[in-house]
């Protein structure tokens, strides 16, 4: 396929001042009547006003934003003979890089008025920028001039160099005149035969208005346009340029960056495509791609999602769109392609989709994600996911109930999406399905962004639930589990906002469960919103506390239906919605991870954010690898201690062991997959059974309060615990990350289009930049890179975080600050 690049230089990368080259001036000023220099003798003193060719010079300052930028630039004195013409070349005290978008010079022409006097002969304003495509104009420019004022550098000039219903002939006309061919393509005879018209026509308008006056000047010709550019307005996502042209243009360099009118229609492809694909033959239903176009098409089907597909591969999908319906693959490809404005393709492309072979999961959660707002294609995605069981429909729903805000439009005008009545039908069959959704809707329905739509969600969901069956049992206990959620959550706010001691805390805290007016010791089971396969029959107050830290979360332990316990962290004054979407990504990673035989010891505890600052999650008896340094000195201490195995090598259980190896392996991946941040000791988790685990997810996609934080997080105290960088426990690990990061690249495109439905989704690190949330994670999959590639890879990102040095350091001043801060 064509490669097309377009070349530009970027203003902020010009590091060279401001030039401007002051040309002539052309047109003559009235003669005054010498009746009114008797009237006024001054008039006599004026230079224009004797001669025409009278001694005039010229200033020229820079201003934005109606403020001015420098102080006025001024020509040398010149005694002109024939005409007014400087010919000078201006330099202001501004570079190029410096200047805003708003950026204009205002000149003015100063006529001389006797002795130490001078007054406006007539001044102009022009922009620095073109106002269409924010390019730096170049070359020659003739621009009218307002006599008797001074140029203003105003937003809305009064002295703007063009008029309204100004002739359009004077600029083509002057570029003939001035030989300005540089920027005019070669001109044929009958074009030289046009010029010379709109020359005479030019000539009689100008000698009509004698008053007219012309500035000639000229700006510098750079070799590429230059495109302005601040630092906010620069895409990261630049095209890389290959090694072989980074050595041929290293004492040169060029920078590739996106075309600026590559987002404007372009009227030829427009008409091309709608000739194209208007034209229907029953040869189009026989054409079959040969060799060449076949690898093409293969290139094309293997781009992930969020790759953009070019004019040429769009057409090359249509053109071969019968062949294609036997590739489910390339259903996402074809509905790129076309044209949904046009209802003539829309009308082709949605007789096709039910020919289409069956596409996957991943791909029809790519069909109901941002791109995609035709209500054909999102109801065909929809039909596709009915046939998922509810176990992997659960995988799924945080990004499905988010999904629905890509619906917005249908639902706000009273008409259900496809989408709601599959979600909210599913839900009010399936009494887990139904927990989770309606915790999902309506923590969105309490956001402010996104009220009013999952409101409506909600309540239609309920209506449906009451026409089932079982529908009034289900709706008191849902009724029930609020008001839980509700006294625990007022609970742990209350005593967040205590002033009194933690001990004293954890006692008001068990009086109040302990007291039988709460009724919180026995009660008739429940459903826990947290995990809805459990069920609750009271607490236990002797086993509950509080936590030791700013948002003193509660770990309130329940006794469950089967005579078991669960423990459950209560927590306000945080937004949990972040580590909700985290863990959810961890555990489907671990399925499939576990689908290729491949347990790596997860700990994907259950999270549940019940509202926009409230949450609870389930809680895994643990110590965090700071505790266990200062308590036994070392992880492999740690270990030996719960584990003990005189026999065994490192007189640690080998299934501890070997639980320990895999689980770091598992989250030294996934934590660098999802770009996970702030890691240190303290949210670095390990049982006494040799499960690792992190928790805490404030920061992801990247993000780190940290300087120079490595890419993976592998403190030398985890390698130590296996027995070092040379032991055969830490090669057991490599390998295990070798094989979990090579199979979760071959599930890159359903864990790219979980994050896409998620890009409107009010959590704070995809928030802060949602157009770039999923090329973050696509960058960490490094699908360019073959397989072996991708290991070597990955084992220069070990090495790395292994030997880093600067993490060390934070984690001794973390350390510090923990204790002192206890």
């Amino acid at each position: 396929m064509e490669d097309k690049t377009f070349t530009f230089c970027l203003s902020k990368d010009i590091n060279l001042p401001v030039h401007v080259k002051i040309d002539e001036l052309e047109g003559l000023k009235p003669p005054v009547p010498f009746t009114t220099t008797l009237e006024d003798p001054k008039l006599r003193h004026i230079g224009s006003n004797t001669s025409p060719t009278s001694d005039l010079f010229v200033t020229v300052q820079l201003f934005a934003d109606c403020k001015p930028l420098t102080i006025p630039v001024i020509t040398t004195h010149k005694n002109p003979k024939t005409g007014r013409r400087w010919n000078e070349w201006l330099q202001l005290p501004l570079s190029y890089s410096q200047l805003p978008l708003s950026s204009q010079l205002a000149i003015t022409i100063w006529d001389i008025a006797g002795s130490r006097r001078i007054i406006p002969f007539g001044g102009t304003t022009v922009r620095l920028f073109d106002d269409k495509d924010c390019t730096l104009k170049r070359g020659q420019f003739h621009l009218h001039v307002w006599l008797d004022k001074v140029a203003d550098g105003m937003s809305n000039s009064t002295t703007p160099s063009s008029v309204d219903g100004e002739d359009d002939s004077l600029a083509m006309v002057q570029r003939i005149k001035h030989d300005d061919f540089d920027e005019t393509s070669r001109l044929n005879w009958h074009e030289f035969l046009a010029f010379r018209q709109l020359e005479k026509l030019h000539n009689k308008a100008a000698s009509a208005d004698s008053s007219s006056h012309t500035l000639t000047i000229e700006f510098p010709r750079f070799d590429f346009p230059v495109l302005f550019s601040d630092y906010s307005y620069i895409s990261t996502e630049i095209p890389e340029v290959n090694r072989q042209k980074e050595v041929l243009f290293e004492e040169y360099p060029v920078v590739t960056v996106y075309d600026p009118d590559a987002s404007r229609e372009n009227v030829e492809e427009t008409k091309h495509r709608k000739l194209l694909r208007s034209h229907r033959t029953m040869l189009d239903k026989e054409l079959k791609p040969n060799p060449r176009a076949r690898d093409e098409l293969n290139e094309i089907l293997n781009y992930p999602p969020v790759q953009e597909l070019t004019a040429e591969d769009k057409n090359m999908i249509w053109k071969f769109r019968y062949y294609l319906t036997r590739d489910k693959r390339a259903l996402t490809k074809f509905v790129k392609s076309i044209t949904w404005d046009d209802p003539r393709e829309a009308r082709q492309a949605t007789e096709l989709l039910s020919k289409w072979n069956e596409i996957d999961v991943d791909d029809a959660l790519e069909l109901l994600g941002p791109s995609f707002r035709n209500p054909a294609v999102r109801s065909y995605a929809v039909d596709r996911l009915r046939k998922a069981d509810d176990d992997e429909l659960q995988l799924y729903l945080l990004q499905l109930v988010q999904a629905l805000k890509f619906d917005k439009s249908s639902i706000s005008k009273g008409k259900k999406s496809s989408l709601a009545r599959f979600l909210e039908g599913r839900a009010a069959k399936s009494e887990i399905l139904g927990n989770y959704f309606h915790w999902y809707v309506l923590v969105e329905a309490e956001d402010r962004d996104s009220r009013a739509l999952y409101r409506t969600v909600l309540s239609d969901f309920l209506s449906t639930l009451a026409g089932m069956p079982d529908g009034s049992s289900r709706l008191k206990t849902l009724e029930r589990q609020s008001k839980f959620i509700a006294t625990f959550s007022g609970l742990s706010r209350e005593i967040r906002f205590s002033k009194e001691s933690r001990p004293k805390k954890i006692d008001n805290l068990r009086k109040f469960l302990s007291d039988p007016k709460h009724e919180l010791l026995t009660f008739d089971p429940l459903p826990l919103p947290l995990d809805a396969n459990v069920n609750i029959v009271g607490v236990l107050p002797e086993e509950s506390g509080v936590f030791k830290s700013s948002l003193l979360p509660l770990r309130i332990s329940f006794k469950t239906e089967d005579g078991g316990t669960y423990p459950i962290v209560f927590k306000n004054g945080d937004d949990l919605r972040q580590d909700q979407l985290v863990i959810q990504i961890i555990s489907l990673m671990d399925k499939l991870l576990r689908k290729e035989n491949l347990d790596l010891k997860l700990t994907p505890y259950r999270i549940l954010a019940t509202g926009p600052v409230d949450g609870s999650m389930q809680y895994i008896p643990s110590i965090s690898l700071a505790a266990a340094m200062v308590e036994y000195h070392s992880i492999l201490a740690f270990l030996k201690e719960h584990n003990p195995d005189p026999k065994a090598p490192l007189g640690v259980r080998a299934d501890a062991m070997d639980t320990f190896i895999k689980s770091c392996a598992g989250y030294c991946v996934i934590t660098y997959l999802l770009g996970v941040g702030d890691r240190h000791l303290d949210n670095l988790l390990i049982c006494p059974d040799g499960h690792f685990f992190h928790a805490d997810f404030g920061y992801i996609l990247g993000r780190d309060p940290k300087p120079f934080a490595p890419l993976m997080k592998l403190p030398i105290q985890i390698v130590e615990g296996m027995g070092g960088e040379t032991s055969e426990n830490y090669q057991k690990f490599r390998n295990y990350c070798f094989t979990a990061y090579t199979t979760l690249r071959k599930s890159a495109n359903l864990i790219l289009n979980l994050f896409a439905l998620m890009v409107d989704a009010n959590i704070p690190d995809v928030k802060i930049e949602p157009d770039k949330a999923v090329f973050k994670v696509k960058e960490k999959f490094c699908l360019d890179m073959s397989e072996e590639e991708a290991i070597v890879h990955f084992q220069t990102l070990i090495n790395d975080s292994v030997s880093a040095f600067f993490p060390m350091v934070i984690d001794r001043l973390h350390n510090f600050a923990q204790y002192w801060r206890a």
